[in-house]
C-alpha cells in the first residue's frame, strides 16, 4: 500500500468511525447532562481511553487473530505490513471468512434501519420500505440462505463466517434495544440512579456501538495498525462532539442516513471482496466521502429552507 492510499484509508477510517458513531454521541451527551462534574470527567477522561485503546483497539486485532489463529498475536497485528510468503497466504486465506461475516453483519444493520428504525427520509423509497417492516426479518433470512450457500460453494468456513456475522448482529441489536429502555428509565428516574452506574451504562453502550465501526473498517483494510489509528482518531471526533457539538450535529438531520448507505456500500464491498471481486483501495473511502457529503449537504439545505 503506497502513502496515498494509506492517508485516503486512514480518513475513510476516520470519516466513516464518526458518523457511524452520531447516535453513540448523542446518547453519550443524554446521559451525560445529568451527571455530576467529577463522573462526567472521569467517563470523558478513562472511557476515552477505554474505548480508543482497549475496544476498537483490542477488537480488530482480536478478530483477525480468532479467523487467522496460525499468525499468532504478534502476527494477526503486523500482517498487512510482512512480506513473509507464510503470513501473506494466511492472511489471503482467512481474509474471506472475515469479510463475509463484515459484510452480512453491516447489510443487516442497514436493512433494520431501513425497514424499521424511525427515520427522516432523505429518499422518497424509503418511506414504502419503512411501511413494509414486517417482511424484514423474512427478508433477512432468505438473504442469509443465499449467502450460506453461495459461500458453501467456495468454503465452508465462509459459510460459517455468514453465520457469524448475522448472530453478531442479534446480539449487538439486542444490546442496542435494551440501551434505549435503559436510556429512557435514566430519564426518568435521574435522582435515583448514581452517577457510577450510568458511567458504566455508557462504557457498555461504548462498546456495542464500536462494533459497527470496527466490523465496518475491514471494508477499508486488513491491517490492523491504520484500524487502530483511523478508528481511534474517529472515536477522539466523536467525544469532542459529545462535549461541546452534539446539540448542532443533531440539527443535520440525514447524517444518520448517510452513516447508513455507507454502511450499505461497505458491507457489499466486503461480500463482494469475500467472492474474489477485488474492489480498488481506494472505492471505499471515496464513496464514504461522497455519501456524507451529500446526505451533510441535504442537511444543511433543509436548515437553510
Amino acid at each position: 500500500m503506497n502513502s496515498l492510499s494509506m492517508v485516503l484509508t486512514l480518513l475513510g477510517l476516520v470519516l466513516f468511525e464518526t458518523i457511524s458513531s452520531l447516535d453513540n454521541a448523542i446518547i453519550n451527551a443524554q446521559v451525560l447532562s445529568t451527571m455530576g462534574e467529577k463522573a462526567k470527567k472521569w467517563f470523558l477522561t478513562w472511557g476515552l481511553l477505554v474505548a480508543v485503546f482497549v475496544v476498537r483497539g483490542m477488537l480488530p486485532w482480536l478478530i483477525v487473530w480468532i479467523v487467522s489463529p496460525t499468525l499468532g498475536p504478534i502476527g494477526s497485528l503486523t500482517a498487512t505490513f510482512s512480506g513473509d510468503p507464510k503470513v501473506i497466504q494466511a492472511v489471503e486465506s482467512s481474509a474471506p471468512v472475515l469479510l463475509i461475516a463484515g459484510g452480512t453483519f453491516m447489510i443487516f444493520l442497514f436493512l433494520y434501519w431501513l425497514f424499521l428504525e424511525p427515520k427522516y427520509y432523505g429518499f422518497k423509497g424509503e418511506r414504502f420500505f419503512q411501511s413494509k417492516g414486517v417482511w424484514f426479518y423474512a427478508i433477512i433470512s432468505i438473504l442469509l440462505s443465499v449467502i450460506v450457500w453461495l459461500g458453501l460453494k467456495v468454503n465452508p468456513l465462509m459459510a460459517f463466517g455468514a453465520v457469524l456475522g448475522s448472530t453478531a448482529f442479534f446480539i449487538t441489536h439486542g444490546f442496542k434495544e435494551n440501551a434505549e429502555i435503559a436510556e429512557k428509565q435514566l430519564e426518568r428516574k435521574t435522582g435515583e440512579v448514581t452517577d457510577m452506574s450510568k458511567v458504566f451504562y455508557l462504557m457498555v453502550i461504548d462498546a456495542t456501538f464500536s462494533l459497527d465501526g470496527v466490523l465496518g473498517a475491514f471494508a477499508f483494510t486488513l491491517s490492523v495498525p491504520l484500524i487502530l489509528i483511523g478508528n481511534g482518531l474517529g472515536a477522539l471526533v466523536v467525544r469532542q462532539f459529545t462535549v461541546s457539538n452534539i446539540e448542532r450535529i443533531k440539527k443535520y438531520v440525514y447524517l444518520k442516513n448517510g452513516a447508513m448507505y455507507s454502511i450499505l456500500v461497505l458491507g457489499s464491498i466486503m461480500l463482494l471482496d469475500a467472492f474474489n471481486f477485488n474492489i480498488p483501495s481506494f472505492v471505499s473511502p471515496l464513496l464514504t466521502a461522497i455519501i456524507v457529503a451529500y446526505f451533510f449537504f441535504k442537511s444543511t439545505t433543509i436548515k437553510s429552507s
